[in-house]
């Protein structure tokens, strides 16, 4: 009976990276270091998000483009509905079981430890937000000391799918940082590869593997399965390759480059964000490491979920 439009959350985001430039400072003494010369003082444009709620209930969101006048032009506003689609067991994939999904997977108790679908990047973004708010309330003074909640990037994100260790060669480490079968190629029969560490629905015969489209009761079955029922990886990580799709901070680009053990932190264009991990719809081969996806940002799905991180504190 609820008015799910209602549901929204409203949160700011201080684009430090942007207010930390010298081309951005507002004094224009600061953006230029040759004592020697007079400053120039040129207009500076700044874009920034923003949105608000017009007079049909509906969420309007802008990027506007200004000329830098304080430090609130680098507060990025933004609104999000917070209601999951609930729906999107029936409409995505019809099976024998979406309509208890679609009535009970969000809010009995059974499913509790099931990964949260049917959000999108968006939604994902703004949870960290609340989150972090959540973590630091009454905290006072102290709470500059502690690490914001955030997605993880897509180079952090593989470095813990591959059991902290970037170095290794793809053959290796296909799934989920756990040592293939015979260590070089695909080997998803029975009880091996991926069996051990990821809920998949089925090997496509592609890359040497064999088998057929019919899950079983060792890969996947259908619908999304209770975290922590396979094997962790080398850190102790559950569930980095199939049972759902993961998002990533990032934003998608076609070429990543290779060889880099830091952490980049993706294009600064684009409008697609990267998925990563497959999910119980995908092959065996589609759950390993070394895959990469990308989703709408507002895109929402049954076999689409995410997870959280915070910066190491040193």
């Amino acid at each position: 009976m609820l008015d799910v439009k209602q549901l929204n959350y409203r949160y700011e985001l201080f684009d430090y990276t942007q207010a930390a430039l010298r081309k951005n400072q507002l004094d224009p003494n600061d953006r230029f270091r040759n004592t020697d010369q007079e400053a120039s003082v040129e207009k500076v444009m700044i874009s920034k998000d923003t949105a608000y709620i017009d007079d049909n209930g509906n969420i309007v969101r802008k990027t506007i483009n200004r000329e830098l006048s304080s430090l609130y032009d680098f507060v990025n506003t933004y609104i999000v509905n917070i209601f999951p689609d609930t729906t999107c067991w029936v409409n995505d994939f019809p099976n024998a079981n979406n309509e208890t999904y679609m009535r009970l997977y969000f809010n009995h108790p059974n499913y509790n430890d099931y990964p949260v679908v049917g959000v999108s990047w968006e939604q994902a973004n703004a949870f960290c937000a609340w989150r972090t708010e959540f973590l630091l309330a009454g905290l006072g003074a102290q709470a500059k000391y502690v690490q914001r909640y955030r997605l993880p990037t897509e180079a952090e994100w593989e470095f813990a799918a591959r059991g902290g260790d970037p170095s290794k060669p793809d053959w290796n480490y296909l799934f989920s940082g756990h040592a293939t079968a015979d260590g070089v190629s695909y080997s998803n029969t029975k009880n091996s590869g991926m069996d051990s560490v990821g809920w998949y629905w089925y090997n496509t015969g592609n890359n040497g593997v064999t088998g057929d489209s019919t899950p079983t009761s060792e890969t996947q079955g259908y619908g999304t399965h209770e975290i922590g029922k396979k094997e962790h990886n080398l850190l102790g990580i559950y569930d980095m390759s199939g049972n759902v799709w993961e998002w990533c901070y990032d934003r998608y680009a076609d070429s990543v480059g290779t060889g880099n053990l830091t952490d980049p932190s993706g294009p600064s264009s684009g409008y697609t964000r990267v998925l990563r991990g497959g999910s119980w719809l995908s092959g065996a081969e589609g759950c390993s490491v070394c895959i990469r996806g990308n989703g709408d940002p507002d895109g929402r799905c049954e076999d689409l979920g995410f997870r959280l991180v915070r910066s190491r504190s040193e």
